[in-house]
């Protein structure tokens, strides 16, 4: 197997850690009244991201694409920083993490780990590597239409998480949740 063709493949990998680790916050979120939004732009964004992982695999071998080294080790680089970066959004954000937007009314918004310095770092994490696994071995029709199609996606993403975040602060937490402790 070709080291890139692993690379895409432990990147799949990855995102079906992500879906078991989404599936169990979601158990979680329900349990406490969580609200789903966004439902529409989730299938998606499934399709999207999937359609990424096959782009890497695809343009590579009928591209003929090279491993141009001035170019992959950089990329590689940026690639295992997004995946980095996105870990520590998971674990910071601990059950209250999802691949889907659900929240738990009158929780308030996480400021530590890299939610200090961003409101959304996660999307700093798909944008980077959106671009850098494809170019990685210069696969760069992958990383152009990944992120052309992105950005609208991105910005609906956003847009219907800043607003569920924006009423979800103004209400009190459901049962069973403790409030937000007075600063």
């Amino acid at each position: 197997m070709a080291p890139y063709t692993a690379l895409v493949l432990l990147v799949a990998l990855e995102r079906l850690a992500e879906l078991r680790t989404a599936r169990r916050n979601t158990t979680w979120s329900a349990a406490h009244g969580a609200v789903e939004h966004g439902r529409g732009h989730y299938p998606v964004m499934v399709a999207l991201h999937t359609a990424l992982l096959a782009g890497c695999l695809l343009e590579t071998g009928l591209g003929h694409r090279p491993f141009l080294p001035a170019l992959g080790w950089p990329m590689l680089t940026l690639a295992v920083a997004a995946q980095a970066l996105r870990w520590w959004c998971i674990t910071t954000l601990g059950p209250r993490w999802n691949t889907r937007v659900l929240v738990v009314p009158g929780l308030p918004l996480v400021a530590d780990g890299p939610y200090r310095w961003l409101r959304h770092p996660n999307y700093v994490a798909v944008v980077v590597e959106g671009a850098a696994l494809p170019l990685v071995h210069s696969n760069w029709l992958t990383a152009a239409g990944f992120t052309l199609l992105n950005l609208p996606l991105l910005a609906t993403r956003l847009r219907c998480e800043n607003a569920a975040l924006a009423d979800a602060g103004s209400a009190p937490p459901p049962a069973g949740v403790p409030a937000p402790a007075a600063p």
